[in-house]
């Protein structure tokens, strides 16, 4: 079957080179750096983080690992499988999510639960066997309550979706090879992208983000929006014709397969 019907049939609801700074933790969970997350992630996450990320779009990993395109697909799908479950245990946590909000998120939930799916089904297509689920620790070691606090379940769901657009953007270079995927993921990148605006005004927040600021978010999250204050994009000033702030929003900036593999690394048990 084709990987666009597929992802057709499994959902009627109707992914990451490029520079950003490394990983920067909250003062709380300062030795909770990378080599932590590299140890807590599965083998072919952490030997992502230790490449290079311009090595991410060539064969030079092809050593360790069978294509860029399947270790994008299993990066994603890792992505995936952290938003799915996250918010299948928000709304399976009563009272936490409230009544006029639930909606919202149990729509974001199926969609997420459908680009699973999609993504084991594609790997599997591709003679790859998808990773398993990773034993997701949404407190990061104690430091969040998200599943107790319905702003902190807010916080963390925009840094999740955050999070995931830029990575899908990122990895764009690394699934060109199958036209298939490389299109299905393109859709599922714009539906992460209205995820995120949608919970971003649910916390009274801009729907964009300027220069690297998320929007009243802790610094914890600092990583998920480095490098998002480019002005210069191809060799036009967006700063000088529009100001900083606006020129910044107009434009997104990808994360490197190595950074999203850290910030999930953070929430893997």
């Amino acid at each position: 079957m084709n990987i666009l019907r597929i992802l057709d049939k499994l959902s009627n609801d109707k992914f990451f080179t490029g520079e950003a700074s490394r990983l920067q933790t909250l003062t709380s969970i300062a030795d909770f750096g990378k080599k932590a997350a590299v140890a807590s992630v599965p083998l072919g996450l952490a030997a992502l983080m230790s490449t290079p990320a311009k090595a991410e779009t060539t064969s030079s990993s092809a050593t360790m690992f069978k294509s860029p395109l399947t270790d994008a697909l299993q990066l994603a799908l890792t992505l995936e499988y952290l938003e799915d479950e996250y918010y299948q245990m928000g709304l399976a946590k009563a009272g936490l999510i409230p009544t006029a909000d639930r909606v919202v998120f149990q729509t974001i939930s199926k969609h997420e639960t459908a680009h699973v799916a999609f993504l084991k089904t594609a790997l599997t297509s591709l003679g790859e066997t998808p990773g398993a689920k990773p034993d997701f620790d949404f407190t990061a070691g104690g430091s969040f309550a998200p599943m107790d606090d319905y702003q902190t379940f807010m916080i963390l769901a925009q840094a999740f979706e955050d999070t995931g657009v830029r990575a899908y953007k990122g990895q764009a270079g690394n699934v060109m090879s199958n036209k298939d995927v490389l299109t299905a993921a393109l859709q599922i990148h714009s539906v992460e992208a209205r995820h995120a605006s949608q919970v971003r005004r649910m916390r009274a927040q801009k729907g964009w983000i300027e220069l690297a600021n998320g929007g009243n978010m802790p610094s914890a999250t600092d990583a998920v929006y480095a490098g998002e204050g480019v002005t210069m994009q191809a060799g036009f000033n967006t700063g000088t014709a529009f100001g900083d702030a606006a020129g910044s929003a107009a434009y997104d900036e990808v994360l490197s397969g190595s950074d999203a593999a850290a910030i999930a690394g953070l929430f893997i048990a």
